[in-house]
């Protein structure tokens, strides 16, 4: 009978602590707004326009993150954003944005950055590459 009494609480036990354990060990990914607000907004402005607080005092003015469809034929550059970032610099050597190793650091999701290929990518680039497609103006 007390057999019958602890097995059911010693399972009840042992799902509890790996709950506690599986909550414990996954750090929460930032949203792509939430890594924008925190790496971009400063030079590229809350609204991605170029206008940050940092802007003034840069050599080379922030890109207008809001034109980048319409500067590309009205597609998204999805691949070629998510190469500034990165670092590529397309062969120049005069790389104006700092590296962001953060986000290319941790899981990798399966990403069509436009070409219908799906390219294992960091998912917090990803996330940021669609948060600047949405502000995109029309």
């Amino acid at each position: 009978m007390q057999s019958a009494f602890l097995y059911p609480l010693g399972v009840i036990v042992a799902f509890g602590l790996a709950a506690c354990v599986a909550t414990e060990m996954a750090d929460p990914v930032p949203t792509g707004a939430e890594d924008f607000a925190e790496y971009c907004a400063g030079c590229h402005g809350a609204k991605g326009l170029g206008d940050g607080p940092n802007a003034a005092g840069l050599a080379t003015k922030p890109a207008n993150l809001t034109e980048l469809t319409a500067k590309n034929g009205g597609h998204f550059p999805a691949t070629g954003s998510m190469a500034q970032i990165w670092g590529y610099t397309g062969g120049k050597s005069d790389r104006v944005m700092p590296e962001f190793a953060p986000l290319l650091d941790g899981e990798t999701v399966p990403y069509d950055g436009g070409d219908g290929i799906l390219t294992p990518t960091p998912i917090r680039l990803a996330q940021l590459a669609d948060y600047v497609k949405l502000l995109q103006t029309p």
